[in-house]
């Protein structure tokens, strides 16, 4: 793995025998992707993340997709954990929470996230089907454990309705931009303060 700075944009390159994964994100962006990771319904979804969090992601991924997809998604969550926890560094000045509840027509999720520092994931998402298109719905859960073991922080998602699978995931997506967006943010009030009482994350 290496990364480079400057603090808040990074670019993170994680290679495996079974994967080749290069990540290039800034915080303080506009919203634009570009993404190639070879698995056409993940890229939708990630550019739900960059448009509503206002974050911008560049993706390009090679992976052992002869066997499926389950390796490539679960290291684009892993190195996009990776560079998360660079952009942010120590982060001091955050907000440091961050929530969202997005509807999509019928269905409708909640997305919370704690940047404390220790990985752990909630997800209470029960979709209506197992495959969107081709894509096997289990290995969101798969990309969103990578993500936060890797990121360091708390996230909670739940899946409050929805009968449709493709907006039910586009819900929870949508919503993990929106809290992302929230919990990254700096907070002018905090400038150069720990957001915790234990004085660091």
């Amino acid at each position: 793995m290496s990364a480079e700075t400057p603090y808040r944009r990074v670019q993170i390159t994680r290679h495996t025998l079974e994967t080749q994964i290069s990540v290039t994100l800034n915080l303080d962006g506009s919203g634009c992707a570009q993404l190639q990771t070879g698995v056409p319904f993940l890229d939708h979804m990630l550019d739900q993340v960059a448009r509503h969090g206002l974050i911008d992601i560049d993706i390009h991924a090679i992976g052992d997709l002869h066997i499926d997809a389950h390796h490539t998604v679960e290291d684009i969550g892993i190195t996009v954990g990776q560079a998360l926890a660079a952009a942010l560094g120590d982060r001091q000045g955050v907000r440091r929470y961050g929530h969202a509840i997005v509807p999509l027509d019928e269905a409708l999720s909640r997305v919370v996230i704690d940047l404390s520092g220790r990985p752990g994931l909630v997800f209470e998402v029960d979709f209506t089907r197992s495959l969107i298109g081709t894509f096997d719905v289990d290995l969101f859960q798969e990309f969103f454990q990578g993500l936060v073991n890797h990121a360091g922080f708390t996230l909670h998602i739940d899946t409050l309705r929805g009968s449709n699978a493709h907006h039910q995931a586009e819900t929870i997506f949508k919503a993990f931009g929106r809290a992302l967006r929230m919990a990254v943010e700096p907070d002018p009030r905090m400038a150069g303060i720990m957001p915790s009482t234990k004085g660091s994350l």
